[in-house]
């Protein structure tokens, strides 16, 4: 049975070894922490520690460090996640706040995500099966040349070329841009693109090749599943702690560049809400046991559930971590709830 005394050890034990990554002995704890007690009171907490194999020794020294099973005691014992400071959150909402679209977005997402916990980060895209279309635009280029633009309710922007047969003068295409908007605003992808379809065939030949292109493009978005896509930011981090990791680090790059093995462990944690935090062995299956991967839900409301998360080594600033991930997940829900 582990001590309350015990396990403020093994949290003084994982403070300082993720601090220093130093092996931390009974001596270290006494000077650095009010425990009030001897070193060698100390030194029976810690044989207690390993004997139940939260902390084990890296070498002879008389230092130990924590073990996958000590960082999750840690973790479940983590009663207080360390808020992010006000300049933190001024951040967020500054950084994420400039983006024009979702790809954006996602991408400064996982910038400022590395940028705050110093590890690799990984968005996952929402899933647009669901989506509707708010807007149809058309710009001409040239006067047989249009850019067709859909925008949906989602935030998500998409641009198609369409070549006309004839050439199409704004007046023109301003009756079609409304048309457009009457029949498609609304819709999901799929019903959209049919309604489109439908359209084709009672419209002259300047229109149809407008009407096809777009079409398409909404048939293409509706089939295409956006989630089984990552955006990664990062990479450098986990290089510069390679001494942090037993195996080649080069396998778990080429695993997170991949993608898949991401994909694979996000959709098991799909079902679970908040930060969710699988250490190193837990972690194996994956290929990725020498890593530890913080993640967090983020919807948009009614919608769509996806994940944000990082992938470090298990040494790493949990409560930094699990804050930043935290505020940022929740950030995109309410940032795509109001898009």
């Amino acid at each position: 049975m582990v001590s309350e005394r015990s396990l403020a050890v093994l949290r003084a034990i994982v403070q300082d070894y993720v601090a220093s990554r130093e092996p931390v002995g009974s001596k270290t704890i006494v000077e650095r922490h009010a425990f009030g007690v001897s070193a060698a009171t100390i030194r029976n907490d810690m044989a207690v520690l390993e004997e139940e194999e939260l902390i084990a020794a890296p070498h002879t020294s008389s230092g130990r460090i924590p073990t996958d099973k000590g960082y999750r005691v840690f973790v479940d014992q983590l009663a207080d996640v360390r808020p992010l400071t006000s300049a933190q959150r001024q951040a967020i909402e500054t950084f994420l706040g400039e983006s024009t679209d979702l790809d954006e977005l996602l991408a400064r997402t996982v910038r400022l995500v590395s940028q705050l916990t110093k590890q690799l980060a990984v968005v996952q895209y929402p899933s647009f099966q669901r989506a509707r279309v708010r807007h149809v635009e058309l710009v001409s280029l040239a006067p047989t040349r249009v850019l067709c633009i859909l925008i949906s309710d989602t935030g998500q922007v998409e641009q198609r070329l369409a070549e006309l047969d004839h050439p199409a003068d704004d007046e023109t295409l301003g009756r079609l841009r409304n048309r457009l908007n009457e029949v498609a605003a609304g819709l999901t992808m799929t019903d959209a693109a049919t309604a489109l379809s439908a359209e084709t065939a009672s419209a002259d030949r300047a229109h149809a090749e407008v009407l096809r292109t777009l079409a398409a493009t909404l048939a293409d978005q509706a089939a295409f599943t956006r989630s089984d896509r990552l955006v990664v930011a990062g990479a450098a981090n986990l290089v510069r702690t390679e001494q942090d990791f037993s195996g080649n680090i080069l396998g778990v790059i080429e695993a997170i560049e991949e993608q898949v093995v991401i994909l694979k462990l996000f959709g098991e944690l799909a079902s679970e809400d908040g930060i969710t935090v699988r250490i190193g062995r837990e972690n194996a299956a994956y290929g990725l046991g020498d890593t530890s991967v913080v993640s967090s839900s983020f919807e948009i409301p009614g919608r769509d559930v996806s994940r944000l998360g990082i992938v470090g080594p298990t040494r790493m600033d949990y409560s930094q971590s699990m804050a930043a991930v935290r505020a940022v997940a929740r950030y995109l829900s309410r940032t795509l709830g109001e898009r």
